[in-house]
């Protein structure tokens, strides 16, 4: 039984795993290639490093820049970061190093909070602090100098797919946006799935989620959602049975993933829960494609989201009989060259 109040753990779930940023802005800490540590295959057609620097917050992140080793001149530049709850690591760190090997710079980072980037309280969402890390994210690519500074893009991962949707409504250096599985955060945890809390059911999760905010305060730690189980009892919904096959089994773990250990912390939810991050995506101006799976438990949320956008340059994919997490890690369904394709055509 996956009750509301701890809808954040039935999305995402991870241990909090060890702060190895660096305080400095824009440092180079180690060279990944010396030590992989991530759920897919090493390319050897990129040259992959682990940076520093600090969003608006002064919050350092930590990301994996992944750079083409035919490079000789400035290249377009894509930053991504998702799912929500999980680490660069996994899918967005995937979508980086395909990226890489297609001619782009690109930037892989943890959000606020979570893996190896800074910040306290740990395991925190924020729609307003982890759409500002795409911005950094921005600010630390355009300042390099084999990034074309008017050739950056973005790409977000489920939940930080909206993110994505509400950096580039307020963000014009981010010339192009890719959503992959998106999901309306602010949306599913203010009204649940499909819309189905009514405005009691919101009243009573104020209510429990603030009586744990006391509690936090009075044992001085905030308490995690404790997040996806170690074991299935085989009665969970189809798409909980979907994550736990990508988060909990070697696919997809790894030991900082928010997804696959403790969770967010419970109180999380409540920054959502009157913050909705898509007020202003009819006024993005650059061009965005969406793509999500034909299967996926999740479609709806890029479907209404695309209702939304205006202009011509806007595309919505849907994958033919893909699942919300098959466009995490399967390239089966992925649909690459059309990513390719459209960040050449648009940065």
């Amino acid at each position: 039984m996956f009750r509301r109040d701890l809808i954040v753990a039935s999305l995402a779930t991870a241990a909090l795993g060890s702060l190895a940023y660096a305080e400095d802005k824009k440092v180079t800490l180690l060279n990944t290639a010396d030590k992989w540590d991530k759920t897919f295959p090493q390319s050897d057609k990129v040259e992959c490093v682990k940076v520093s620097f600090k969003n608006r917050y002064g919050v350092p992140l930590v990301g994996d820049l992944y750079i083409p080793k035919s490079n000789k001149t400035q290249l377009p530049a894509v930053a991504v970061s998702g799912p929500f709850g999980a680490v660069k690591e996994q899918a967005s760190g995937r979508y980086a190093q395909r990226l890489a090997e297609n001619g782009f710079i690109t930037l892989a980072f943890d959000p606020s909070f979570t893996g190896e980037s800074g910040g306290e309280a740990r395991a925190v969402a924020s729609p307003d602090i982890n759409t500002e890390d795409f911005s950094a994210a921005v600010d630390y690519l355009s300042t390099r100098k084999d990034v074309d500074p008017n050739k950056i893009g973005i790409l977000g991962v489920c939940g930080f797919g909206g993110f994505a949707l509400n950096a580039a409504a307020n963000d014009p250096r981010i010339k192009a946006t890719v959503t992959s599985t998106m999901y309306d955060m602010a949306r599913v945890l203010s009204k649940g799935y499909f819309d189905s809390m009514t405005v009691e059911d919101r009243q009573q999760l104020r209510e429990a989620l603030n009586k744990q905010r006391t509690k936090d305060a009075l044992t001085g730690t905030p308490e995690r959602a404790g997040g996806l189980p170690d074991k299935l009892n085989g009665d969970e919904p189809l798409f909980v049975k979907q994550y736990w096959e990508y988060y909990k089994q070697s696919r997809g773990y790894h030991p900082r993933s928010l997804n696959s250990n403790e969770g967010w912390t419970k109180t999380s939810q409540l920054s959502f829960m009157n913050m909705p991050i898509l007020a202003y995506s009819d006024e993005i101006r650059s061009p965005v494609m969406m793509m999500h799976g034909e299967k996926a438990h999740s479609l709806y949320f890029s479907q209404d989201a695309f209702k939304k956008l205006t202009g011509d340059n806007k595309e919505l994919v849907i994958v033919s009989g893909a699942n919300h997490v098959d466009l995490y890690d399967n390239d089966k369904f992925i649909p690459w060259q059309k990513i390719v394709d459209f960040y050449k055509k648009n940065l």
